[in-house]
């Protein structure tokens, strides 16, 4: 409830008296209600929203800080774990920030190491219920960047818990007023639902983010996205136009995200049309030039893509030329849903020595993010 503006505003006040009757109208309590609740008699209650009475002592605020589910410093009292947790918060954002650019580098392993702490030490505060707007922001976004960086280093089988991490995210974003940030969750949660298999959800995410988006930058990267799930779902009048859409501000230079970009926009493109059994278009595509990856993980699935078109249209040598380098790549950069992408595509193309490397790779790829005994 503390996530609601109103409620926020009310805390922000650090005044006891309109915390108590924000409580009270988020929860639709009387006074008597919320007097039980305390373990205080009603008029008791009544004089401290009047102001006639104002909780001085240390465990008095405590008390009603706990129940409120509130952090005690809002109400003027420390907490012996306030003080680390309130450093942790501080720095919380650059966490982030860095993690984002370990996993955009190609050191997904390196993201994950950095937001686990922080993302277990947010959600067992938000267990005890006491957060406020400000970390709630904070929390999202913790849930956000570990589900994509899990959804990148995870085996194909493992994917749904990077799903569940983004879908944390957005039951906070749905409460926080804020279309940016629901935009970009509802991207990044489609997607990963997409990886997982769930393609009529991930398309309906991305529709909603293509729909929220609040700049022309935001929509083609939601475009973009919606793509690739439209095509994998089956889907070729929603494919075209979302290539379109994503083209268009590529064209336009609208920014500099790793999905607007033409090397990512024509794996996509290709991608998708394979899903809708054209790989002869597909291939057209491949073959224009499109300049360099954004991220290194995208050569890998550049490359991968690139042996199932040709392994599709019966050109052997290519395919197994692309898959084999896909395949070291992959477990160099510890990416082995891609490894289990190249083995798919070299079993069906019948290229069974970079099946056996392929299996080979995950094998020792699973030995390395396997828990430890």
């Amino acid at each position: 409830m503390w996530s609601d503006p109103g409620a926020a505003q009310a805390l922000g006040s650090r005044d006891l008296a309109t915390i108590l009757r924000a409580y009270r109208a988020a929860n639709r309590l009387s006074q008597e209600a919320l007097a039980a609740q305390l373990g205080y008699d009603k008029s008791y209650v009544a004089m401290i929203e009047t102001r006639k009475r104002n909780p001085g002592d240390v465990a008095g605020r405590r008390h009603i800080a706990r129940a409120l589910g509130l952090p005690f410093h809002l109400l003027g009292v420390t907490d012996p774990d306030d003080a680390d947790f309130a450093a942790l918060v501080q720095f919380g954002d650059s966490v982030i920030r860095l993690a984002e650019i370990a996993r955009q580098s190609g050191r997904v392993v390196e993201a994950v190491n950095e937001l686990w702490p922080l993302a277990a030490r947010l959600e067992a505060r938000a267990a005890e219920g006491r957060l406020e707007r400000e970390t709630l922001y904070l929390l999202a976004a913790a849930r956000l960047a570990l589900g994509v960086s899990l959804g990148t280093v995870l085996p194909e089988e493992r994917l749904p818990g990077a799903a569940a991490w983004t879908g944390k995210a957005l039951v906070l974003a749905r409460h926080l007023d804020d279309d940016h940030f629901l935009a970009t969750t509802l991207r990044m949660h489609g997607n990963e639902l997409r990886k997982a298999g769930r393609l009529r959800a991930a398309v309906a995410r991305l529709e909603h983010a293509v729909a929220v988006s609040t700049t022309s930058a935001a929509r083609g990267v939601a475009f973009a996205l919606l793509a690739r799930a439209a095509g994998e779902a089956g889907l070729p009048d929603l494919f075209t136009e979302a290539i379109e859409g994503c083209q268009q501000r590529v064209d336009a230079g609208s920014g500099k995200e790793l999905l607007l970009n033409p090397f990512t926009l024509r794996e996509i493109h290709a991608r998708g049309l394979l899903a809708l059994d054209r790989p002869l278009d597909a291939l057209k595509v491949l073959d224009a030039a499109a300049g360099a990856p954004a991220a290194p993980q995208w050569q890998v699935i550049e490359r991968v893509t690139t042996g199932e078109v040709l392994a599709a249209t019966g050109e052997q040598a290519g395919a197994e030329e692309a898959l084999a380098s896909a395949v070291a790549t992959a477990e160099h950069r510890r990416l082995p849903h891609q490894l289990q992408r190249a083995v798919r595509a070299a079993k069906h193309g019948s290229l069974p020595a970079v099946v056996d490397a392929g299996r080979s790779a995950l094998q020792r790829l699973r030995g390395l993010l396997s828990p430890a005994a």
